[in-house]
């Protein structure tokens, strides 16, 4: 079953590679990324600008989400998790360009609006996955931790955060691969970044400028999707691997 499930998977892999090779093979002999080749210089400074405002609400929403999330996790304050948890669900709920124009309204137009916005869109799969993270530690082993004398602190830090890591990075790599496309939306309220092509290319019915904003944002998310999971891989204490794989086997 395990042979037949690899092969598939193998397969799948190959038509995906095959029909993205096929893609840019006809976007370049159709010519549709000429106005990167054309404007080089105006698309490093739509890229840096979409890339500043992802990173900017992403850092932001980190160092927010990740200390609620290890706030309500405490049993003092366990009961203020329903609170939390729905208020930052609200910038889920909301509608992205409904967040972005609030934003643009207390803001004003630019890039501060555009971070703001993001901001308030990343919160919740980072504060869930920093709280499922937490929760997911057995509790054995906690209660082995106190047995050795060790502090609340250093349960959290050398037990509860190593072991819930795997999991908050699973949440940062989910909140900045979705900025990364709804960044594009930064166009409407004046922060630039490669939405100002996409969009022009929608309003001028011109494929060039549409697929020279659209495409580098894909591979851009693609590219943040695959740090991260590397991230994974590297920060997580080979022991944990290890265990949580022996566990899944």
């Amino acid at each position: 079953m395990e042979r037949k499930n690899k092969t598939i998977a193998l397969f799948i892999k190959l038509i995906f590679w095959a029909l993205l090779a096929a893609f840019f093979i006809w976007a370049f002999t159709n010519n549709m990324f000429s106005t990167i080749w054309e404007q080089p210089d105006t698309f490093l400074r739509l890229l840096g600008e979409h890339i500043t405002i992802v990173l900017l609400s992403g850092a932001a929403a980190v160092l927010l989400a990740v200390p609620l999330g290890i706030f309500v996790t405490r049993p003092k304050f366990r009961k203020s998790e329903w609170l939390i948890v729905g208020i930052a669900n609200l910038g889920q709920t909301i509608p992205s360009l409904a967040v972005l124009a609030l934003a643009m309204g207390f803001l004003g137009i630019g890039i501060s609006a555009a971070v703001v916005a993001l901001f308030v869109y990343s919160l919740l799969p980072i504060l869930q996955n920093t709280i499922a993270g937490i929760d997911s530690v057995d509790d054995n082993m906690i209660d082995a931790a106190k047995g050795m004398g060790l502090t609340n602190a250093q349960i959290l830090w050398k037990i509860e955060l190593p072991n819930a890591l795997t999991s908050i990075i699973a949440g940062v790599r989910t909140a900045l691969v979705i900025n990364i496309g709804t960044a594009a939306l930064a166009y409407l309220v004046g922060a630039g970044g490669l939405g100002v092509w996409i969009f022009t290319g929608i309003r001028l019915f011109d494929n060039a400028f549409l697929m020279s904003g659209a495409v580098p944002v894909t591979l851009l998310a693609i590219l943040i999707d695959y740090l991260f999971k590397w991230l994974q891989f590297a920060l997580v204490p080979k022991g944990l691997r290890l265990a949580r794989k022996a566990q899944n086997a």
